[in-house]
């Protein structure tokens, strides 16, 4: 079937053109009611010339000019009423200046990412590997931008993968802005451990959140060697959790045992006494602001 291929070119960019099939068009036109006609061939060229657009000679057929150059960043038309946009947007955008307005904008990116850009970011789910990937690029990405501002993080997980909540963990501890976490729902097995595992002073939960801790949990088969294996590094996970948990509320390291050995709920108030977070929020005004620290005495 024969084809021709129209080069087109506006604002000095080369666009790839269009493949008119002739047989197919005329099939088309004559089956399809359209709002308009192309018009016979001496009259596009007459129109054409009219309007100030050259005969293109390397084209194969003819009937079919390159528009010329204009400012306005338009495909010309047989019609003066029909443009076809280069650009998302048109006048000063499209020109690299003043970028969309901030309602235009939001319709473009997700909710997640207008946080994001206030340093929120979100623990949501179960945790995986997945999950760890993409916390762990948001705080090393946060911690590039401004090492000095705080990072916020929503917990509200039923916990999951002892490795991946770890490499949240230490990914936490190892950028420089501090962390800020605040329990949202629920906060069990590794995802209390991350709620936990915030700046001291800035651990907060809402009034009617829950958290839970308890010890891990996993399984094995295959030979005994292989089971021993398994069992060992459970304990390894176990004896490496209960560690940082009494580090991080206060407690002795027996009573974090014997708390773990079963799951262990705590309301929000449970929570703060037990040492897990800092405070509740109760006043949105006052929320996620620092606790002020007591002073130490002059010596």
């Amino acid at each position: 079937m024969e084809s021709t291929v129209m080069p087109l070119r506006s604002n000095n960019l080369w666009k790839t053109s269009l493949a008119v099939e002739k047989k197919l068009y005329h099939q088309l036109s004559a089956r399809s009611p359209l709002s308009f006609r192309m018009p016979p061939s001496k009259s596009r060229v007459r129109l054409a010339t009219n309007s100030g657009l050259t005969p293109c000679a390397s084209l194969r057929s003819e009937g079919f000019w390159s528009p010329s150059s204009n400012a306005t960043g338009q495909i010309w038309s047989i019609r003066n009423d029909l443009e076809v946009p280069t650009s998302l947007y048109t006048g000063p955008y499209a020109q690299g200046g003043q970028g969309p307005p901030p309602m235009l904008q939001e319709r473009f990116q997700s909710v997640i990412s207008q946080l994001f850009q206030h340093r929120i970011i979100r623990c949501g789910g179960a945790v995986d590997d997945d999950m760890a990937n993409l916390i762990v690029a948001q705080l090393l990405y946060l911690d590039a931008v401004d090492p000095n501002r705080d990072i916020i993080m929503y917990v509200n997980s039923p916990g999951g993968s002892v490795t991946a909540g770890m490499a949240i963990f230490d990914t936490m501890r190892h950028i420089r802005p501090d962390v800020s976490t605040v329990c949202v729902g629920l906060a069990a097995s590794m995802g209390a451990f991350l709620l936990s595992g915030g700046t001291k002073g800035k651990r907060y939960s809402l009034p009617n959140s829950r958290i839970m801790i308890h010890q891990p949990l996993g399984g094995a088969q295959g030979q005994q060697t292989d089971i021993e294996i398994q069992a060992n590094e459970i304990l390894h996970h176990k004896a490496n959790l209960n560690g940082y948990l009494s580090y991080h509320t206060g407690q002795p390291l027996e009573k974090i045992v014997q708390d773990t050995d079963r799951d262990f709920f705590m309301s929000a108030k449970e929570a703060k006494e037990y040492g897990l977070i800092d405070a509740v929020i109760s006043n949105p005004l006052k929320a996620l602001q620092p606790l002020p620290q007591p002073v130490a005495a002059a010596p």
